[in-house]
């Protein structure tokens, strides 16, 4: 399997899929999960041509498991270490939930050069925790009820979250689909105890609001109205206001995991964005 090493020894594992030579689309997941959750619109776009990338974020999926380095700069850096090797230019980058705030701080971080659009999918930016600049964020309590779940039992919280609020099955009239559960649990319970732990601070604290002002090209952001793990209010419809050239489409109570749920509709959005 394809791996490329960071500068501490971190193994990043990688999928590279369809054309070499098309216009590369690069793919980051949300927390805990791996690349696997991205592979309906990998085949979708690879299936058009294009070359897919998506890597398993350090601590997840394939990926090392290292005790260090769990926060959203270096998560930036790594991928930036598999741009480098791919030597990927002219790049579509796509992010889901924590994806999302990877693209963004990679984007802040290390600018645009390798990259010409960028797709934002029910992601956390520019900020999630409550703090006197972010009154609508989520209460610190929300994420350190997260960390005690793990703590007390991560397989079964592991289990409720995508029973209930990631996918909307807890919602009246939803149809749940067992094969999704069992899916995310099994990708979440790859993911490194200590990766996960750590994450949570990664994707609720980090505040990535001057990495948004930063960016100059085009960004698409697409996010469910009805998406109980990363509220639109404070998400999407705020990011929307700090970056220059961005688009808002809302999901009519779309959750959380338009990828897996919105199938078609998110292949054609991510499609004829590229097209654009």
């Amino acid at each position: 399997m394809p791996f490329v090493t960071t500068s501490d020894k971190t193994e990043i594992f990688y999928k590279d899929w369809g054309n070499p030579a098309g216009k590369p689309v690069v793919f980051s997941h949300g927390w805990p999960l791996n690349s696997d959750n991205w592979e309906n619109q990998m085949f979708f776009l690879a299936s058009h041509g294009y070359r897919c990338v998506a890597h398993d974020r350090r601590g997840h999926g394939r990926s090392s498991q290292p005790w260090e380095g769990n926060d959203m700069d270096t998560y930036a850096d790594d991928l930036l270490v598999l741009f480098e090797h791919l030597d990927l230019k002219d790049a579509m980058m796509v992010g889901h939930s924590t994806g999302g705030g990877e693209v963004v701080r990679f984007l802040g971080r290390h600018s645009t050069s390798r990259v010409s659009k960028a797709v934002l999918v029910g992601a956390v930016p520019p900020v999630m925790v409550q703090k006197e600049s972010n009154p609508k964020g989520l209460p610190i309590s929300v994420f350190d009820g997260f960390r005690s779940a793990m703590i007390q039992d991560r397989a079964q919280f592991f289990l409720d979250v995508p029973t209930g609020p990631f996918f909307g099955f807890n919602r009246p009239g939803a149809k749940m689909s067992q094969g999704l559960i069992q899916s995310w649990w099994s990708q979440g319970m790859m993911c490194g105890f200590k990766n996960a732990y750590d994450c949570v601070k990664a994707f609720s604290e980090t505040d990535m609001t001057e990495d948004m002002k930063k960016i100059d090209i085009p960004v698409l952001l697409l996010h469910g109205t009805d998406d109980q793990i990363v509220p639109i209010d404070d998400s999407a419809r705020e990011g929307i206001k700090l970056l220059k050239k961005g688009t808002l489409k809302e999901y009519p109570g779309g959750a959380h995991a338009l990828p897996n749920l919105n199938i078609e509709e998110i292949n054609q959005d991510l499609l004829n964005f590229l097209k654009s």
